[in-house]
């Protein structure tokens, strides 16, 4: 059987990496696989690069007819569909091709069509989708929700590489590092994160990273100064190996106003960073309050400093207790062979 993965483009972003992860690692004797994506910063990440097609950020009609050509050359039997745009593809492509095609589609993200139209969301992807894998139990529970078909449901967790994402012993220094990654988009709150900078003016050896590019950098950047922060906030920019920044923080946070289950929590308790993240989505799966990390209920400042002083204030075999269960759980329940055998699994059922 020959299986077709598709994603929007190779920009960095949690489906886009997940999509890399897929295209290293998937190996079956009795599949072929094909993937077509519209290029970005992440095709570098592609290592089967004969059956990789490139398609266009902004021409849908000839991507399409590239994508149909495939299908029938490649005899394509089931497509894995990493966005919403790509399963609305897949369905264009099961009538252009006049037969059908299974389609599985992976769920990352919230999508404005489940926000303001959920009755035409749970529709088209109980018609067009043969299997939803979701990233965690809460978005497994919301889409049942919206109206989806429960059986229709997995939940296939994300994985961290653990031979990249390497735990690694703390040095003791005097400098004490709190760190953020994401994109420097609204919905990732970096606002919260410089107004808890501002509550550290005390403590000069308390530094805050943040990792990351988009298009909030200069409205970052401005209030940083305003706030006359510029000596303990640093702006890293994009880092090119994020497991080394991440073991280079004390602490990773997480202040976005939405999340469903993103990759970079996995990442910290890979390496051993300890993190304390705002509850949302299925971010509670994977951190257990006191035993891998700390989960704030509210964006509020004063929460997080609480959080933060605790990590601060703990010894040696207190932050060791911490670094140590967050590995424990990353390997038993979030490792990337993990997700491979089950997505390879969820494929070998429509052999």
């Amino acid at each position: 059987m020959n299986v077709l993965l598709l994603t929007d483009k190779l920009m960095f972003g949690g489906a886009e990496t997940y999509f890399c992860k897929l295209e290293n690692r998937l190996e079956h004797a009795g599949m072929e696989f094909y993937y077509a994506a519209g290029v970005g910063e992440l095709v570098q990440s592609i290592k089967k690069k004969d059956h990789f097609i490139p398609l266009s950020r902004k021409n849908h009609i000839k991507n399409l007819k590239k994508l149909k050509k495939v299908i029938e050359e490649k005899d394509i039997r089931l497509i894995h569909a990493n966005s919403l745009r790509m399963v609305l593809y897949s369905s264009m492509l099961k009538r252009l091709v006049k037969r059908d095609l299974d389609v599985i589609y992976t769920k990352h993200n919230i999508t404005d069509l489940e926000r303001f139209v959920p009755k035409l969301f749970s529709f088209l992807i109980n018609r067009e989708v043969s299997r939803i894998i979701t990233v965690s139990e809460y978005e497994r529970r919301n889409l049942i929700r919206l109206g989806i078909k429960a059986e229709k449901i997995r939940t296939i967790y994300n994985g961290v590489d653990l031979t990249q994402f390497v735990f690694a012993n703390k040095e003791e220094n005097a400098q004490f590092n709190i760190g953020i990654l994401a994109r420097l988009s609204e919905e990732k709150n970096h606002e919260l994160f410089i107004r808890i900078a501002e509550q550290w003016r005390e403590h000069p050896n308390v530094h805050f990273h943040i990792a990351g590019d988009g298009p909030e950098a200069g409205k970052i950047n401005r209030l940083i100064d305003r706030l006359g922060l510029q000596s303990s906030v640093h702006m890293r920019g994009m880092v090119s190996d994020p497991e080394q920044f991440i073991r280079e923080m004390d602490v990773l946070l997480l202040t976005s106003n939405r999340e469903i289950f993103p990759m970079v929590i996995l990442e910290a308790m890979a390496v051993g960073t300890p993190v304390i993240s705002i509850d949302r989505g299925g971010i509670s799966e994977a951190i257990v309050e006191n035993e891998t990390g700390f989960l704030i209920a509210d964006h509020l400042v004063d929460d997080f400093k609480e959080k933060l002083l605790v990590i601060f204030e703990s010894d040696a075999s207190e932050r060791e207790r911490l670094r140590a269960a967050a590995r424990r759980r990353a390997e038993k329940d979030f490792s990337l062979d993990k997700m491979i055998k089950e997505t390879l699994d969820e494929y070998i059922g429509y052999q």
